[in-house]
């Protein structure tokens, strides 16, 4: 399998605890961000879609299914799917605040943008087109007025609704005009150290 290390931290005996598989400008990206954001050692390896590394055995006993992301916990447990990875990120670091705490419709409410993007939002804006524009309207309608996803904090639906805004939106006709919150939102991620540093090392293993 072809791996690459994105991150110094993995030659810490700490860094073990965490590994991410991931492709660059893949849905890894949000893992990617939010390992970052949380503060965590973790150690990035780069599979590559030309060499079908996710179809490779080695990488199937970690994950049947043969997606990325997957985050490999302690060496031997694999979650998959960005929501879940997410959410257990948020839950097992809670001061860096990415999950509402003792709030319940706060997480419901994260939980539900997680579901909308995973379903409705990620297939419409990957085809692109006018058909997308009615989701990009909900999505927009969605933000709350502090310009967050909920509430007035950031939050893992945040990171999720910036890596498929960022990937997707240049093919749907959108314009700033039309939906200011939603580019007011990728421009506010954008600006972040964590997506910063996960967008310039995957850039420099693309």
């Amino acid at each position: 399998m072809a791996t690459q290390s994105l991150s110094s931290r993995a030659d810490t005996d700490e860094a073990r605890d965490l590994t991410l598989f991931l492709m660059p400008n893949s849905s890894s990206l949000a893992v990617h961000i939010a390992l970052h954001e949380v503060g965590a050692p973790f150690e990035a390896r780069v599979l590559s879609g030309a060499e079908k590394d996710t179809r490779k055995p080695e990488f199937l006993k970690i994950n049947a299914a043969g997606q990325v992301p997957t985050l490999l916990i302690d060496g031997e447990r694999a979650l998959s799917e960005v929501a879940g990875i997410l959410y257990y990120l948020g839950r097992r670091f809670p001061e860096a605040g990415l999950f509402p705490v003792n709030d319940p419709e706060s997480e419901a409410r994260v939980i539900a943008w997680h579901s909308f993007l995973a379903s409705s939002a990620h297939a419409a804006w990957r085809g692109g087109g006018e058909a997308a524009v009615p989701i990009y309207q909900v999505a927009e309608n969605r933000l709350a007025p502090s310009g967050w996803a909920v509430g007035d904090s950031f939050s893992t639906a945040d990171i999720h609704l910036f890596r498929l805004f960022w990937r997707f939106h240049a093919s749907a006709p959108i314009t700033r005009e039309a939906f200011p919150r939603l580019f007011a939102h990728h421009d506010r991620l954008l600006a972040r150290a964590s997506v910063q540093a996960a967008l310039a090392a995957e850039a420099t293993s693309a």
